[in-house]
């Protein structure tokens, strides 16, 4: 029994180190991105789904109207998804032309509805102008030549999808330095995948896609039944017609910074919204790497268990969770080093045990369980 456990948690290490590394060579591979002189062509409509931002949505719009791209070259549709807050109201206060409000219940007649963000994309895709679509959301912040990187990477690569940097700010204490490590590692893998064509991974804080392309996919038909995915599963419908012409934009000019989550309960089922589409991709590469990852994850509490009992377990435990940490940095340090969070990475370690609990609780429940988000119960 122990020789066969020490095999079993050996080889899904071997396999997970293997796969840390392989990001870690893709994602330098990745050339960094060089805005040149550019004089911009492309129409672009800037969608933003929100639901009770009231607190957020005015440093949005302000940071999206700061942009050095030509105004008349760029909408923004705010599709405000049933808010109990002033969150429209906000959104009026701002004059420009250029800046839409669209109300989501004026097109669903008070239908229940599974997926609520997707049916928002999809009718400011119905009103847009732009034959490019960017997303982002409520609660972020834009860099200045955010919509010049977009549309210069777009124009010179031809590109049909592309995946853009997002990175949390305001890491003020433990629980949001450790939501920051979490997903400055999505965000690694994420440019790695996309580059490689390894998988599809996005995250729609930070996303492209032509509108034709939209229109040819029909958009969020066949999953706008799920409650997440408005950008993984799209990526993936897109990905299936041009494998081709999906990209990740890696640069430092575009980075899309978002907010960390300000509780752990508020922090957890937004992570187990994210989970629950995990046996829902069409693109069944990710699902085999999440559930390789998922159970290196859990024989660290089979060892713990087993270590009660056997002091060997013990070491092999402590063995294989010093391993991981120095796999894990080897890989997050060139992402760091792009993300300029470098100093976050002396956290790491402590991170590391909780970080296996969460993934284990996230992924159970994100399949068994449920969760609310932005007020709704979700299951």
């Amino acid at each position: 029994m122990a020789i066969l456990i020490f095999s079993f948690s050996s080889v899904l290490f071997i396999l997970y180190a293997v796969l840390i590394i392989y990001y870690r060579q893709s994602w330098l591979s990745i050339p960094t991105f060089n805005l040149q002189h550019f004089n911009p062509i492309t129409s672009i409509t800037i969608v933003i789904p929100a639901r009770n931002e009231e607190d957020n949505i005015r440093d949005c719009l302000h940071s999206i109207l700061a942009q050095e791209y030509p105004a008349h070259l760029f909408e923004v549709i705010v599709v405000d998804d049933h808010s109990t807050d002033n969150t429209a109201e906000r959104v009026k206060l701002f004059t420009e032309k250029n800046i839409k409000l669209i109300s989501l219940k004026d097109f669903t007649n008070n239908d229940p509805l599974n997926s609520y963000k997707k049916k928002a994309i999809e009718i400011a895709v119905q009103q847009s102008t732009g034959s490019l679509i960017v997303t982002t959301d409520a609660d972020c912040i834009v860099p200045n030549k955010w919509l010049l990187n977009i549309a210069s990477f777009y124009e010179q690569h031809n590109a049909v999808f592309i995946a853009g940097p997002v990175a949390y700010h305001h890491e003020t204490n433990f629980l949001k330095v450790f939501q920051s490590l979490d997903f400055m590692t999505m965000q690694g893998i994420t440019g790695a995948s996309v580059y490689k064509r390894f998988h599809s991974m996005c995250n729609g804080a930070n996303l492209a896609y032509e509108k034709k392309a939209f229109n040819e996919v029909n958009g969020f038909k066949d999953v706008d039944n799920i409650a997440s995915g408005d950008d993984m599963l799209l990526m993936h419908k897109i990905y299936k017609r041009y494998p081709d012409k999906v990209f990740y934009l890696k640069s430092a000019d575009a980075i899309v910074q978002t907010m960390p989550m300000n509780t752990l309960s508020s922090f957890f089922n937004q992570r187990i919204r994210w989970a629950s589409k995990a046996d829902k991709y069409d693109d069944k590469r990710i699902f085999w790497v999440l559930l390789m990852v998922y159970l290196f994850n859990v024989s660290f509490i089979a060892l713990g268990i087993f270590s009660i009992f056997n002091c060997q377990f013990l070491i092999l435990l402590v063995s294989l969770l010093l391993l991981k940490t120095i796999v894990e940095l080897f890989f997050l340090f060139p992402v760091a080093e792009f993300f300029n969070k470098k100093k976050l990475l002396w956290w790491f370690p402590i991170a590391q045990p909780f970080h296996i609990i969460y993934i284990i609780v996230a992924g159970w429940l994100g399949k068994f369980g449920s969760y609310r988000w932005k007020g709704r119960e979700v299951k």
